[in-house]
């Protein structure tokens, strides 16, 4: 049975939302400290979390930060504040997806269901790595992000292939130049600088800014 995990405050929604969700047959916990949710988190361990922006002590993108700092789990974010801007702030910040206040219940289930099918029925169908919305495929070497498509040269491919499996760790220029030999004869370093920089140019302009980070004398890295 999936585990949904509710960080609402409004004591009243977060019944409804509990009671309406557990009538599909989904284990359902409700947050009660929200001055620090990492315990209740870990100890529940849930496939879902749907989490509120404005919360007291810490307010949502706070708690999706720290969240994603220890789980790759799906997180919905809901809030009567529904313009772009923080819809836009909420996928930025590693949200899966957002429902707006007042919540539809039907809305709710479907988008829960699309992301519990998605992230656990179809895990291991499709080779992917992922990363902050960025979902890099390895069968065509396209990069998807917020219905956008990347086209990736094979040179561009390798090396975010690269910088994903190690995501926050820094990742040499010798080890990346070398994972350009495995298909070229002989790579100059400046192949490398140049792919990386078109490699960064293709990523801002999808609105992925800072994607990949310089470590001067070290190399790159894709944070955490």
């Amino acid at each position: 049975m999936y585990k949904i995990l509710i960080i609402e405050d409004d004591s009243a929604l977060a019944a409804a939302m509990k009671k309406h969700i557990e009538s599909w047959n989904y284990d359902v916990c409700r947050v009660r400290n929200f001055e620090n949710i990492i315990p209740e988190f870990t100890a529940y361990d849930p496939h879902l979390v749907l989490l509120d922006i404005m919360l007291p002590f810490f307010n949502g993108y706070h708690w999706c930060a720290e969240l994603r700092k220890i789980s790759r789990v799906p997180i919905v974010f809901i809030s009567s504040v529904s313009d772009n801007m923080n819809i836009v702030m909420a996928m930025n910040m590693g949200g899966d997806d957002f429902i707006a206040k007042p919540v539809e219940p039907n809305v709710m289930i479907a988008k829960i269901q699309a992301i519990l099918r998605r992230t656990y029925d179809m895990a291991g169908k499709i080779p992917v790595l992922e990363h902050k919305g960025a979902v890099l495929n390895l069968n065509d070497t396209t990069l998807l992000y917020q219905d956008q498509r990347i086209e990736l040269t094979k040179n561009e491919f390798r090396i975010l292939q690269t910088l994903l499996e190690n995501k926050g760790k820094v990742v040499s220029r010798d080890t990346l130049m070398t994972k350009l030999w495995q298909m070229d004869c002989y790579v100059e370093e400046n192949t490398l600088t140049v792919n990386v920089a078109r490699l960064r140019k293709k990523l801002e302009g999808a609105g992925l800014c800072d994607f990949i980070k310089t470590r001067v004398g070290s190399g790159y890295i894709v944070e955490l």
